[in-house]
């Protein structure tokens, strides 16, 4: 037995990086699986992939959807409902950065940020949370990152963000535990991702790594495994967590 075995998840951002990774692992793992993209230049790509998810004998749809927008995100799932019946798994994966040093950050670019880090994790929380209140179950991940634990200069947005998302976290397990719903976040490290292509080579590359005790960038199937942990009965008794995934880069 599989250890989604059909369970119906939702992810947000699944077109690529950390996103892709756990829509092709939940699928492996018997999951069917709705993700969504925004751009359509993604679309060719997004179809692609729910094709190879079908081919492992699951159900997969790719929504063309903004998750950093409340509408959308009501009709999402209402469509999401219509299609596949239930929610089970929702991972809140939709992320941005747009980096720099404070007396250069403009409000359009704290706001976006924030608008799609934080803010679409509170929209899509509220809308999934209605059908799992129905069944009683279901889990809810967030993707938060370790510089939100950390903080990061340049980054003060992008940690801003990501630190709301862990308090959100522990404070939807805290409402919703009674209801047999659970609520964790993961604090990616260093991911080897279109994000950060930009760290992965050269001098600022192994800058890095050096402070990184395993020594090496993670790939989005680590990342990915976590998340079938936190998904999966494995983690039952595991909620208001924040599983810090970064090669012990906040030790």
């Amino acid at each position: 037995m599989k250890l989604l075995d059909n369970k119906v998840a939702i992810v947000t951002g699944g077109t690529r990086g950390i996103g892709e990774g756990i829509a092709r692992l939940f699928a492996s793992q018997g999951a069917h699986v709705a993700f969504t993209y925004v751009s359509d230049n993604s679309a060719e790509k997004a179809n692609s992939l729910a094709a190879s998810l079908v081919a492992q004998g699951v159900k997969a749809k790719a929504y063309q959807s903004n998750a950093a927008d409340p509408q959308a995100c009501e009709r999402l799932v209402a469509d999401v409902l219509n299609e596949f019946g239930t929610i089970d798994i929702c991972v809140n994966n939709a992320g941005i950065s747009k980096d720099n040093l404070l007396m250069r950050m403009t409000t359009d670019q704290w706001e976006e940020v924030m608008k799609v880090n934080l803010n679409s994790v509170f929209y899509m929380t509220k809308q999934v949370i209605r059908p799992m209140m129905k069944a009683r179950s279901g889990s809810i991940i967030n993707m938060s990152s370790v510089i939100g634990e950390m903080g990061n200069a340049g980054q003060s947005s992008y940690a801003a963000s990501k630190a709301g998302v862990i308090g959100f976290t522990k404070s939807i397990a805290k409402e919703l535990g009674s209801r047999n719903i659970r609520c964790n976040a993961i604090a990616p490290g260093f991911v080897e991702t279109d994000m950060t292509q930009y760290l992965q080579a050269g001098e600022a590359a192994e800058k890095y790594k050096a402070g990184i005790p395993l020594g090496r960038f993670a790939t989005a199937a680590d990342i990915a495994n976590v998340t079938l942990f936190l998904a999966s009965d494995l983690s039952s008794y595991v909620t208001g967590q924040t599983i810090s995934a970064c090669g012990g880069l906040n030790i």
